[in-house]
Formats: C-alpha cells, structure tokens, sequence
C-alpha cells in the first residue's frame, strides 16, 4: 500500500487535528516492514506500558521451567522466543539500527527494553533470552518463591484461605497473573505500540503492530496448561475472550492518545497514533452498543472524545488517557464477561489468531 492510499482512507479530522494535509508524506518501506514485524514476530521497541522489568531482580525464565514445564515448551515455539537469535540477524531491524545509531541491537537499551528480557550479574546487565515470562508476568525475584510455596505446606495440605493469602501476598510483591487482565494487556501494548516518537521518525521503525488481544493470546503464545496439569492447552473460554477483547480495545485506547500527547513534531508518528486512537474508539463505539449493559463502555468513548488529537495538548489528552485507564481497572474488577455475549459477534474466530497454539501432552 502506497502512502497517497493510506492517507485517502484516513478520516479527514484526524489528519486536520494533527496538523497534516491530504498530501502529508509516507513511507510505504514502513507499512511494508509493519508487516514484516507481524512475521518476524517482531515486538515493537519501547519501553513498556507498566514498569519494565528490573533487570537486579530478574530470575530469568530457566527459574520458571522448574515447575511450568508446558509452558515453557510452548514458549520455545513462539517467535517471542526465537527473536533472541534472529533479530540481529534482520535486515530491516538493522537498518532501523543504523538510522538511530546503535551499533549493537542486543547491547543497546532502546532494543533490549521490549525484545530482551535482561537480567543484572554483578553489576552487569545482559539480554538472556528473547521475550520470556517476567516480559508479562514481571520481574520475579520477589515474588517467585512466594507464588510457589504452598504456604510452606504441599499443593493437597494448603488450605483455601492460605492460598488465597499466599496470591495476594505475590500480587503485592509484583506478580502480574493471567487474571490480571488490565496490567497484562499495558504490558502488551506497551510494546506493541511504539511510545517513542524518533523511533518511527528517525529511525523508520513501524509505529506498532496490528495487535488485537483475543486473536494475539490464543495463537503460538497460548500456555493455558497449568490447572489441566499439562494435558491440554486450552483456549479461553467465550467469558475470557469478552474480557480479552474489551480490555484490549480499552488499553489500545488509552496507549494511543497518550502516545498522542507526548508526539512533538507532526510527522509520522503522530499521524499513526491519531489513527490508532480513531480506530479503537470506533470498535469501543460499537461494542457499547452491542452491551449497553456495561455503562463504562460509552463512558471510555465519551473520554476519547473530550480531548483533541492535535500537538501540545499532552495535559488534556493525559487527563483523557487517565479516565479511560480507571474505567479499565473498574471493568477488570466488576465484570467477568458472563453479560457481555452481544460482544461475541465482533470478537475474532479461531481463524485470525496469530500462529498455531501448542498441543499440550507428555514431555520426552
């Protein structure tokens, strides 16, 4: 796709909003490459939505294969592990490289903060793997012990409210677990939307990744093995694929006009993360009226809208952002999907998820 068609399909108010004209340029090498990142299994550089994982307590992901050996395996197949090895090897990631100036994509921290999970030896910090568990679920020093402890018990002797405990203990001293929806998706879109603008200014880096959480989650990096002891990996339910997608959309919008608010210049950055927001708020536009029933939907919208999509203008858009992040953590808290099934209609099939999930079994 050339850049003149990319600017016909663009809604004229987000281009006026941000400054650009009808005949503002694009780089079709740079949607190309967007493309590109979705094969390669590329993340987009940037520093993620929650706080990265902090490299001194960082156990790295041989710590987690101890007793998640399904996951761990399913892992292996992604292209989130495999980026440690051949993202140096990429053409167009080293040409995005040079253009910024950085000699080494795996020494450098503008690549490590999203295709590396660095872990601190004295003193030292260098990339151990690709994209692991702590990327996700944070850096685990605090907690990992914790969460696996039985309450210093056996799995059969703990107690229901020791476990309950033990959770909540590993919740506040870091963990993000699966049923953390709204931390684990910041983590996502943190990475799969770029928030620093000289990486697709200067250096012509895509601006994100077409990522949508249902379709995302139940593809290669799908790990749903634990509670089946291993024996299946199975997708979500149609309760959590509601929850998925809703949050999703919630973060992307969120993600997007803070993006929007800290863009300086009028270049292409600001211009895909305008296009970003327009698009979320649409799909949230039209999943409010597939659940009315869920008041806080319109109200993210409402929010998308009180602020302009324009250069200097971070205050308003950040008080915009802010708003739709506490309806987020509202929903994550108040609903679990059960009353959202008019949002099944809109939610991807089993046919768009990206990549093959791993089949669950016995392990040579």
């Amino acid at each position: 796709m050339q850049g003149w068609e990319v600017i016909i399909v663009l809604r004229a108010h987000i281009l006026r909003s941000i400054g650009f004209g009808p005949k503002a340029p694009l780089r079709s090498s740079v949607l190309c490459f967007c493309g590109l990142l979705m094969i390669f299994g590329f993340a987009a550089v940037g520093t993620v939505a929650s706080d990265p994982a902090n490299p001194a307590k960082v156990v790295g992901p041989n710590a987690c294969a101890e007793c998640h050996k399904q996951e761990i395996e399913a892992w292996k197949e992604s292209h989130h592990f495999k980026t440690f090895r051949e993202m140096p090897r990429k053409k167009e990631a080293n040409e995005i490289a040079e253009r910024l100036g950085v000699q080494r994509i795996r020494s450098e921290t503008l690549c490590l903060s999203c295709h590396y999970t660095v872990q601190e030896k004295e003193k030292k910090q260098q990339p151990i793997a690709g994209i692991s568990c702590e990327s996700c679920h944070s850096a685990g020093e605090d907690w990992i012990k914790v969460h696996s402890g039985f309450s210093g018990k056996t799995e059969k002797t703990e107690s229901k409210a020791e476990k309950e405990a033990r959770w909540k203990l590993a919740d506040s001293k870091g963990m993000i677990r699966p049923s953390s929806l709204y931390q684990l998706a910041k983590n996502c879109y943190g990475c799969h939307v770029v928030p620093k603008e000289d990486l697709v200014n200067k250096g012509g880096h895509a601006a994100g990744s077409a990522f949508e959480l249902v379709s995302w989650s139940q593809g290669e990096v799908r790990h749903n093995t634990w509670h089946s002891k291993g024996k299946e990996n199975v997708p979500a339910s149609a309760t959590h694929k509601r929850m998925l997608y809703l949050i999703g959309l919630g973060v992307e919008l969120e993600t997007g006009i803070r993006a929007v608010g800290q863009a300086t210049v009028r270049k292409r950055y600001a211009f895909e993360m305008a296009k970003r927001v327009d698009q979320a708020r649409k799909q949230l536009a039209a999943a409010a009226k597939a659940v009315p029933n869920v008041p806080e939907i319109a109200k993210m919208v409402e929010y998308s809208y009180s602020a302009g999509l324009k250069l200097n203008n971070e205050r308003s858009l950040t008080a915009a952002a802010d708003g739709v992040s506490k309806l987020l953590a509202s929903i994550a808290e108040k609903y679990d999907g059960s009353t959202m099934a008019g949002l099944d209609s809109l939610i991807p099939g089993p046919d768009k998820s990206k990549g093959k999930a791993r089949e669950a079994g016995s392990l040579n």
